[in-house]
């Protein structure tokens, strides 16, 4: 009894040990909550305060502050903004939502000098009354910011503004919330607390729960060493067991096991636009909707990746088990809602039969992998059965990585070039390197066929350093032979865009041809750059530092972030082809397009259009200012000596205009 009692005291001052630190953590959580809150808002602020100086002063600031209060009131339209005050670069107020305030000194606000000297300002306050912009408000929490704004192309700060922001409502929802843990905290311990006293009484029983909490665990781990974390489906060692008993059934009742092996189409697309929590969000409704499609007695398992096998059982004919595997691929490609994007995925289905593909479960595994890539080779989002000659296509491909790594220690590779024009004076301006292999039995082997291996293979970085050296030998030769500044572009792969060697493999190959870094662009994919924004960003200026120009490459295909391309260093956006093949068809294709030129040369950024096969859309294509135009047009990828032939005939661009 004695130990009973001081187990209970015991008990009793850790409760209010814990009671304690509850208390401490309530408060420092809402500290850290208002501390994220007036950062939020700080950078809305920021934000805001920049659309707001575009907007009213589009040409800088080099006149006086004038601003115009029904202009400004549109533009703060529909936002909690309910004061907003500009202070020039001395401290006095030029303008406020208040007049009674206009020509007030605020050179000694500490937020005023701070902003003054560069750096932001907030604070978060509790007034009982407020002068708004709309009237008095009361008992409000009011966040203000001073933020400082700039010249065009001037570090100077000129002008600061103050915004205040009514954040009641969200102090409000977060002391609800914060409250609601507090007590949902609270009720977790209390229901602990009360769990402790019932073990006191329940002391007897200690050992038969410490069993089951033995088995439970055992049952537990097992569990995650045989089920996918993410999906809760059986994995890769689940499916070795189920799959050789499930032959083994077959076998006595001689009847059929079938594989299907499901590989989403392009996911790697959505992880690297969307991220990796969106595209775990996609897999788990796949494997729903992979679920729903098969019998309660087959068995569905994730290989890993957005790899899916169903495991078929008493299957009386391979049309049956094509109905299933076209059920499933119909299903997957019902468009799906993804936080705020709508995507819609395709897969590709493989599949393969016991006893008739082969009799070992391994073997029978890597001929429904076979068939599923085949799928994938007939156009993706379709299935296909496992059959012989499927063996032959991959004996097929890996002779053709062999025959890489041949081409490129016997130098097969040669770069075409397809020019670019300048869209006012149709004189060529640039040309843009396109690999090509040149086999000695097969012929010229268009790059749709090897790039992706060289990928796979790992090869792309090696073979992408010759191509810059080539590249820029050659546009060095076009000079020399009078071509005048003709700019080549490059295209950098997302495996050399992340090598640590890259900014060191252009610096050498423009050593090596001597050819000045402002006519070379290297040419980037929107995947590659917001895959790791902030190593891309240091990498890119690093590249900027030699000279070189950068482009984006199949720009609005991809992420298409806007602010990327304000902190991104480009100089080109080269517009996907698709925009341009429907430019004059398709009203939303059009505004898209318009969209991304004004915001091009709003930010200084040249438009290259890609694709362009007609001399309509070339018109067309002149009068939405674009800077550049590419294509079939003006001319398909070309040797280098048919390019030296054209630009002899041709005017030569003028060292500015390149």
């Amino acid at each position: 009894m004695r130990v009973l009692r001081l187990l209970r005291l015991s008990q009793l001052f850790a409760l209010a040990v814990v009671l304690a630190v509850v208390a401490a953590l309530t408060f420092l959580y809402r500290g850290l909550l208002l501390d994220a809150l007036v950062e939020t808002e700080t950078r809305a602020h920021v934000a805001l305060t920049q659309t707001f100086v575009n907007a009213m002063w589009p040409r800088g600031l080099d006149g006086a502050l004038a601003v115009d209060e029904a202009r400004l009131k549109r533009l703060a339209g529909g936002l909690d903004i309910v004061k907003i005050k500009v202070y020039d670069a001395d401290g006095r107020t030029v303008f406020s939502t208040d007049p009674r305030q206009i020509g007030e000194d605020k050179s000694a606000n500490p937020g005023f000098r701070r902003a003054r000297a560069g750096t932001p300002a907030s604070e978060i306050t509790y007034r009982d009354h407020f002068d708004a912009w709309e009237g008095t408000l009361a008992e409000r929490n009011i966040i203000s910011t001073y933020v400082p704004v700039r010249a065009a192309g001037e570090a100077e700060v000129r002008a600061v503004f103050e915004l205040y922001s009514d954040v009641t409502a969200l102090v409000a929802h977060m002391q609800r919330g914060l409250w609601q843990i507090l007590a949902g905290v609270l009720g977790a311990m209390a229901l602990v607390y009360a769990a402790l006293q019932a073990i006191l009484w329940r002391y007897r029983r200690l050992l038969q729960e410490q069993e089951a909490a033995r088995a439970a665990q055992e049952e537990r781990i097992r569990h995650q060493a045989y089920h996918d974390a993410l999906t809760g489906l059986p994995n890769r060692a689940s499916l070795a067991e189920h799959l050789d008993a499930a032959m083994a059934r077959a076998r006595r009742a001689h009847s059929l096991v079938a594989l299907l092996f499901i590989d989403l189409d392009q996911f790697k697309r959505v992880n690297d636009s969307l991220g990796h929590d969106a595209g775990d969000r996609l897999l788990c409704v796949v494997a729903k909707r992979i679920r729903d499609c098969v019998r309660e007695v087959d068995l569905l398992f994730r290989m890993g990746g957005d790899e899916f096998i169903v495991l078929l059982e008493d299957a009386r004919t391979p049309e049956e088990i094509a109905l299933v595997a076209q059920r499933t691929i119909d299903a997957i490609s019902e468009p799906l809602q993804v936080g705020h994007h709508e995507l819609a995925v395709s897969a590709s289905i493989g599949i393969a039969l016991y006893p008739r593909d082969e009799a070992q479960g391994e073997r029978l595994l890597k001929s429904a992998d076979t068939a599923m890539y085949r799928a994938k080779e007939l156009g993706r989002g379709r299935y296909a059965f496992f059959s012989p000659e499927m063996h032959e296509r991959v004996e097929s491909q890996m002779l053709m990585e062999a025959a890489l790594r041949q081409a490129l220690r016997n130098g097969e590779f040669v770069l075409h070039y397809q020019p670019r024009i300048d869209a006012a004076s149709a004189r060529v301006t640039g040309a843009e390197a396109l690999l090509r292999w040149q086999h000695p039995a097969w012929g010229l082997v268009e790059p749709a066929r090897f790039v992706p291996l060289l990928e796979e293979m790992g090869l792309i970085v090696p073979v992408g350093a010759w191509v810059l050296e080539q590249a820029c030998r050659e546009a060095r030769a076009w000079q020399d032979a009078g071509a005048g500044a003709l700019r080549v572009s490059v295209n950098i792969s997302a495996r050399q865009f992340r090598a640590e060697t890259l900014v060191d493999t252009v610096r050498a190959a423009l050593a090596a041809s001597a050819l000045p870094p402002a006519l070379l662009e290297l040419e980037l994919t929107e995947s590659l750059l917001v895959d790791d924004a902030e190593r891309a960003i240091e990498t890119m200026t690093r590249l900027k530092a030699l000279g070189v120009a950068l482009s984006i490459d199949d720009f609005g295909t991809g992420y298409s972030s806007l602010s990327y391309l304000k902190r991104f260093p480009i100089d080109h956006l080269k517009i996907d082809r698709s925009f341009v093949r429907d430019l004059a068809a398709s009203g939303k294709d059009a505004a898209i397009f318009d969209a991304i030129t004004a915001l091009a040369r709003s930010l200084g950024i040249g438009v290259i259009a890609e694709g362009v096969e007609e001399s309509w859309q070339a018109e067309l294509l002149r009068g939405r200012e674009c800077t550049e135009l590419q294509g079939h047009l003006f001319g398909r990828p070309m040797p280098a000596a048919a390019l030296a032939a054209l630009l002899a005939r041709a005017p030569a661009p003028s060292e500015r205009a390149a």
